[in-house]
Parts: C-alpha cells; sequence; structure tokens
C-alpha cells in the first residue's frame, strides 16, 4: 500500500457533524470518581481503585474514600501529582479495517485505532474488535459512558454481519439461541438470523449483548463452522452506514443522547424473568377464579331445580325423561281406547 493511497483510507470523513463540546464536570458537585473518568483516567471503577489505593488529592489533601463528592470549577485536583485539566469530551465513530488493533498500545509498534485517528490525549475504543475483524468501533475519552456500554448490565446491543464457512442448518441455529457453553461461560446471542446463502459459505447476522473474548468465533466453531469475515455493524443507536473503511466522524449529538439514554439505568435479565413469572402466574390465578365462579353458577342453577334430595344431577335428568317417557306412553293409550269406542259405537248402531 503506498503513502498516497494510505492517506485517502485515512483521512477524516467528510461530514458536518454536531459540536460535542461538552466539559466534563459541568454543574454542581458531582462524585470525584465520576470526575476522574470524565478527564480520560479511565472507566470509573478503575478510577475509583485509583482514590482507594491514595494517588488523588483534592485541594492538597490525599482522599481515600469513595463517594466523596467535589466542585471541578472550584477546586484542584492531582493524580499522582498532576493537575487534571477539564478536557472537552470527544466522540468518534471508526470504520476499523482488518490487521489494525484497538488496544491502546503495543510493544510492536503495529497500527492502532488511535493511529488513524491521530489524537491520541486520553482516548480509547470502546467495544474492542480483534486484529481480524473489522467494522464499527467508537472511539472517545468519556470513561464514564465507556464503562457502562461495555458493561453486560445495560444490555446495549452490537450487531454483526458474519460470513460463514459452509452451510449453516436450522439446528446448528436453534443450538446457538439455546447458549453455547465455552471455556469461560455460558454465551448468549441476543439473536442470529441468515441473510443470504451462497455455494460454500452463508451470511449471517448475529445481535449480541455481551462480550466475551473472540465470542462470535468460539460460538459458531463450537457448532462446526468456521468464521471468514467478521464486521461489526452497530453499537445501540450509532449505526456504520456508509462511513468508508479507515475512515472516522464525530459522533452526534442525538447519538450522544440517544447512548446516554440507553445507559442511564442497567436492565437485569433476571428481573424481567421475575416479572413475567408474576404475569403469567396471575392469569393463571384469574383463569381459576373464573372457573370456579362458573362451576358455582351451574351450581346454583341444578340447585333451584326440584330435585328430591339426594339425588344427584344425573339422576334428576334420567327421572325427568321417565317422565316424560310414561306422559307420552298414557296419552297414546288414552286415545287409541277413545278411537276403538268411537268404532263400537258405529257398529251397532
Amino acid at each position: 500500500m503506498n503513502r498516497e493511497s494510505s492517506r485517502k483510507r485515512t483521512r477524516r470523513y467528510e461530514q458536518h457533524p454536531a459540536r460535542t463540546s461538552r466539559r466534563a464536570g459541568d454543574g454542581d458537585n458531582v462524585r470525584l470518581q465520576k470526575v476522574l473518568a470524565a478527564a480520560g483516567y479511565g472507566s470509573r471503577r478503575h478510577c475509583e481503585e485509583l482514590i482507594t489505593d491514595g494517588r488523588v488529592q483534592v485541594d492538597r489533601q490525599v482522599v481515600t474514600e469513595l463517594g466523596v463528592k467535589v466542585s471541578p470549577e472550584s477546586q484542584e485536583i492531582r493524580v499522582d501529582g498532576d493537575l487534571i485539566e477539564r478536557p472537552t469530551l470527544r466522540y468518534y465513530v471508526l470504520n476499523k479495517p482488518q490487521g489494525v488493533l484497538s488496544t491502546n498500545s503495543d510493544p510492536d509498534g503495529r497500527v492502532r485505532v488511535l493511529d488513524l485517528i491521530g489524537d491520541s490525549s486520553h482516548l480509547f475504543t470502546i467495544g474492542r474488535l480483534d486484529r481480524s475483524s473489522e467494522g464499527l468501533i467508537i472511539v472517545t475519552n468519556d470513561g464514564d459512558l465507556a464503562n457502562k456500554i461495555a458493561h453486560p448490565s445495560f444490555q446495549v446491543s452490537k450487531v454483526y454481519t458474519v460470513g460463514v464457512a459452509g452451510n449453516i442448518q436450522r439446528e446448528q441455529l436453534a443450538e446457538i439461541r439455546k447458549g453455547v457453553y465455552l471455556s469461560d461461560g455460558k454465551a448468549r446471542v441476543e439473536s442470529i438470523r441468515i441473510k443470504k446463502r451462497h455455494k460454500q459459505t452463508t451470511e449471517l447476522e448475529m445481535v449480541l449483548t455481551e462480550g466475551k473474548n473472540r465470542e462470535i468465533r468460539r460460538v459458531l466453531a463450537s457448532v462446526g463452522h468456521k468464521v471468514l469475515q467478521l464486521k461489526r455493524i452497530a453499537i445501540g443507536p450509532v449505526r456504520l452506514g456508509e462511513l468508508p473503511e479507515g475512515a472516522y466522524r464525530d459522533l452526534t449529538i442525538a447519538e450522544i443522547k440517544a447512548l446516554r439514554k440507553l445507559t442511564s439505568e442497567p436492565t437485569d435479565k433476571s428481573n424481567r424473568r421475575k416479572s413475567a413469572k408474576r404475569k403469567t402466574s396471575s392469569g393463571n390465578a384469574k383463569r381459576k377464579v373464573v372457573k370456579k365462579t362458573r362451576r358455582s353458577r351451574r351450581k346454583q342453577s341444578d340447585d333451584g331445580r326440584a330435585t328430591a334430595p339426594g339425588t344427584t344431577r344425573k339422576s334428576a335428568r334420567g327421572a325427568a325423561r321417565n317422565t316424560r317417557k310414561r306422559s307420552t306412553s298414557s296419552g297414546s293409550g288414552a286415545a287409541k281406547r277413545k278411537t276403538a269406542k268411537k268404532r263400537n259405537v258405529r257398529k251397532r248402531r
């Protein structure tokens, strides 16, 4: 690859993004770990470790307690003696090519995602892709948002297009939907469907809400299919669209708001299952009550009929049937007698 083509491939995507120049820690007093995460010192959990290790100072005083609130506007905050700045929060979407690393550092000096952007100060990637994978990756210095998107409790969906060798069968898809046991636990796929079948390959679309290492490749290998191509096309509301390979763009204000709304509260699947069970159990209870009331109404109507004490419903019906037969039979006999008498009277005359 010559230098001219690489420059074209990595140049900034030509569009007019919305401005995302919101500064970290605006507003009233906020938690110290949130200020550190917004300043680009990693996820909130990592910032909590910095505090408990005694590496953070507020107004020249070491702080080791979690939950301390500070005012970034008026107080001086230092990490390892260095005064933290209040950088502008930045959000980028990049179309990662194959062969590029998504890690922040590489001892071998290979090309990284941050090298394509060119500004790597306090930036890190959200949702890593391995070297042979490609597609959408978010780069930011907002540690709080990055931690929420990557955490499985928030159930942020990631959409992939996957090309596998061979023709995958419905039974194998059903097995994947049930969940596949891997060395580090059970892998659950939110959804999987066939987009297109070829002679020797199959194109799939898979949706995941968790991020195990090389999860898709291991899941498909467990059912006997090798991944030939893996591309991520969406993270939550953010879509890859027509972004060229190796190019990047700023996230729009609408995309950032949608991500923050999506990660405002964690969604626990176990709670949803419990609520679903409660709904079904309450529905079954209502059906039982309806059946009981119907039975009681039937009994009341049966009790209203004139039946002898100690007789059952069937015996009462049989008795009524017998009385009808007797009445009809007796009526027919009397009619026959009357006609015979009339005939005898005529003969005598």
